[in-house]
C-alpha cells in the first residue's frame, strides 16, 4: 500500500474540493483522476476511466446546475484515503433558506495530484424528496431560479470551502 505525506494528501484534497465544489470546473475536476479511475456511484452505477467520468459529470452538473456541494467534514490518512461528508444543497426559490440532502464520499489518492478511485454514497430517498420539493417551489416562487445558480449558504466550513454567491460570479462565466 502506498504511503504519502499527509500534507500532500490534504493539499491534493483541497485542490480536488476547490476544482469541483467551489470552482465547479467539472472538466478540470475530471482531469484530477487517473486515466483508469474506478468511480462507484452507489445509486447510478460504476464507471471506469477518466473520460467516462467526464462524459457523465459535465452534462449532469449542467442539467442540475442549481445544486452545489457544501463541506461538512473530512478525514485523511497517509494511505491516501480521504473520506468526506458534504451537503448537496439547492437554495430555496423563495430566497429564504436551503434544501439539503447529505452524502459521504471516499476517494483514493494516487500521487501527483491524481485520484484513482471514488465511491459516492448519498441519501437517495432524501435526494428525490428534495428534488420534488424544489420543483414545486420553482412553480410557486421563481420558475427561473434554476438558471440563477445561487450559492447563498456555504455552511460553516474552513475558508477554503467557501465559494462565490453565484455560479455566474466567476469572471470567465457568461450566462446563456
Amino acid at each position: 500500500m502506498a504511503r504519502f505525506q499527509l500534507a500532500e494528501v490534504e493539499d491534493a484534497f483541497r485542490h480536488f474540493w476547490y476544482t469541483g465544489m467551489i470552482r465547479e470546473d467539472w472538466n478540470a475536476w475530471a482531469d484530477l483522476f487517473t486515466e483508469d479511475v474506478v468511480y462507484e456511484e452507489r445509486v447510478l452505477g460504476t464507471m471506469q476511466g477518466r473520460e467516462t467520468v467526464r462524459n457523465w459529470i459535465v452534462p449532469l452538473m449542467e442539467q442540475y446546475g442549481e445544486i452545489y456541494g457544501v463541506y461538512d467534514w473530512h478525514v485523511a490518512d497517509p494511505s491516501g484515503r480521504v473520506v468526506f461528508r458534504m451537503i448537496n444543497r439547492r437554495d430555496h426559490p423563495s430566497g429564504e433558506g436551503a434544501m439539503d440532502f447529505p452524502g459521504v464520499t471516499i476517494v483514493q489518492y494516487a500521487g501527483n495530484n491524481r485520484w484513482s478511485s471514488e465511491e459516492d454514497y448519498w441519501a437517495e430517498k432524501l435526494g428525490i424528496q428534495q428534488f420534488q420539493e424544489y420543483e414545486a417551489a420553482l412553480k410557486e416562487h421563481d420558475p427561473d431560479h434554476r438558471n440563477k445558480r445561487t450559492r447563498n449558504d456555504w455552511g460553516n466550513g474552513p475558508d477554503w470551502t467557501i465559494g462565490k454567491a453565484s455560479f455566474w460570479d466567476w469572471p470567465d462565466r457568461q450566462r446563456p
